[in-house]
C-alpha cells in the first residue's frame, strides 16, 4: 500500500520565512517531499505549481510542472511522488 501523501499550509510547518494563503506542503510519513503553491510568473490558465524533492521521485521523472487548479497540481504531484514514498 503506497504511503498517503498529506497537504499542509505551509505556514503552519515552518517557523520562518515569508508565505502566502496558498503555500502548501506536501508531506509522506510526516517528512516534507515538494510543494505546491501559486506562482505569480506562472501561466494564467495553470497559476499552481507543484514540485517534488529529487529523492522522493524514482526513475528520473519529471518533478515539477504547473496545472489549473490545487487538485491537479496534487494529482499531479503524487502520481510522481507515489513510487517512492512507499
Amino acid at each position: 500500500m503506497a504511503t498517503p501523501l498529506i497537504l499542509k499550509r505551509a505556514l503552519a510547518s515552518l517557523a520562518f520565512g515569508e508565505w502566502h494563503g496558498e503555500d502548501y506542503d506536501v508531506l509522506a510519513n510526516g517528512v516534507v517531499v515538494g510543494r505546491i503553491f501559486t506562482s505569480l510568473v506562472a501561466p494564467k490558465e495553470a497559476p499552481w505549481f507543484w514540485s517534488l524533492a529529487h529523492a522522493h521521485v524514482s526513475n528520473r521523472r519529471l518533478t515539477s510542472g504547473n496545472a489549473a487548479t490545487r487538485a491537479a497540481a496534487a494529482r499531479a504531484g503524487c502520481r510522481r511522488a507515489r513510487t517512492r514514498s512507499a
